[in-house]
């Protein structure tokens, strides 16, 4: 296991910071999920109205797995103290914590590293640490996809809406930055001996996945309305709804070479020599014709007809899921991107990277809140009476 011996706190919550943790655990840290008297909050998000039922906390599992829980009460001066003796033998502390909470907390770089200074320090914030709006609450959804011009960006047409993202769909992809900075810190450390801080933002991090075009609107480009799908500049990266109402998706980009491939693949070998869609030219200037007659072939067939004969043909396209076809997606079980969790038959999302003969610990699921509380403290050098005397003072939750 690369990190097999990487101790990391991680206090932490939601999702990008905690997610951030995830990946290093999947490589062998040893993580302690730093957690307050009740558990992190977000252990109790998919409770709530509007997001998919289910008896498992499946959301908890993907931030949690691998960790193990310190349920206590940082306001407490007793909690300080053992926060303090375990950041003294960490190497990476991992907060999402605003900046006035840090400071009240003691939890900022500068006292943290003052214990240790070959921490790694890892900071995430919804806006940056600098600026008027430093100490702005955000989410992803605010911050990641609206203000980024996401929101915008991925809607339908210009006259539609902007578009509502899943739970975490901005969060997950920016914990990789954070990991990222904390393996480059801890290269840089190998060299000089000493930790650092790395950080990273939610806006940073939209702005990073919609940079082709923030890039254009930097470079002053000149930006047209989205034309609705009925009306789109090219029929060939379009998507199309079958006979069963699911839809693909194409984006045949090699035209010249591949227009006669598809043609019959979607059984309309007459379209193969009309002088309306003769060369790429042609085929854009009668896009909105060619949506049309494209409608009318795929919706002929189920999916699941179109698919095979596409894919014969090495047209560029793909299904448009929906998350109830990731359990019986089998190309995601033959790359181990989903896999099984150990003594379980629940499957979950394995982070997105592998490297040639390196095994990832097989997944844990999530610990109860506090449930290594005692474990960890032994760890750290208190014994029983210490303990004991830490839940008298109400520094330590109900866990064990």
């Amino acid at each position: 296991m690369i990190f097999k011996g990487l101790k990391v706190l991680d206090c932490s919550s939601y999702i990008a910071a905690p997610a951030a943790a995830t990946i290093l655990s999947d490589f062998g840290a040893d993580v302690i999920k730093v957690e307050p008297p009740g558990g992190d909050t977000f252990r109790y998000l998919s409770k709530m109205p509007g997001h998919p039922k289910s008896e498992q906390n499946y959301p908890w599992m993907i931030v949690s797995r691998n960790k193990r829980s310190l349920e206590i009460d940082l306001g407490k001066p007793e909690a300080r103290l053992i926060l303090e003796k375990l950041v003294k033998n960490a190497d990476v502390f991992i907060t999402n914590f605003p900046n006035a909470v840090r400071n009240k907390l003691g939890l900022t770089y500068d006292a943290l590293a003052a214990l240790n200074d070959k921490l790694i320090y890892a900071s995430f914030t919804g806006y940056g640490d600098n600026g008027a709006e430093a100490a702005k609450p955000g989410f992803d959804v605010t911050a990641y996809w609206a203000r980024s011009g996401l929101m915008d960006t991925v809607r339908a047409s210009a006259q539609d809406v902007p578009v509502r993202p899943a739970s975490g769909m901005g969060d997950y992809p920016s914990s990789f930055a954070l990991f990222s900075g904390i393996v480059m810190a801890l290269y840089q450390r190998q060299t000089t001996g000493k930790g650092s801080e790395v950080s990273s933002s939610l806006i940073a991090n939209g702005l990073w996945a919609g940079s082709y075009f923030g890039q254009a609107a930097l470079c002053g480009a000149e930006f047209f309305d989205r034309p609705a799908r009925t009306e789109a500049f090219n029929a060939l990266t379009n998507y199309y709804q079958c006979r069963d109402g699911k839809w693909l998706i194409l984006t045949i980009l090699n035209d010249d070479k591949q227009w006669p491939d598809f043609c019959r693949a979607l059984e309309v070998d007459a379209l193969i020599d009309d002088a309306r869609f003769a060369t790429r030219a042609d085929r854009l200037k009668n896009a909105r014709d060619l949506t049309h007659i494209l409608d009318e072939a795929f919706g002929k067939q189920d999916r699941a007809y179109w698919r095979p004969r596409l894919n014969e043909r090495r047209i560029v396209f793909d299904i448009v899921s929906v998350p109830t076809d990731i359990p019986k997606d089998q190309q995601l079980k033959d790359n181990n991107i989903v896999i099984k969790f150990a003594d379980s038959d629940t499957l979950t999302i394995t982070s997105p990277v592998e490297i040639r003969g390196v095994e990832k610990v097989t997944p844990r699921m999530p610990p109860s809140v506090g449930q290594h509380t005692n474990e960890i403290l032994r760890e750290a050098g208190f014994d029983d009476a210490a303990i004991a005397s830490f839940r008298a003072a109400g520094a330590l939750g109900k866990g064990e």
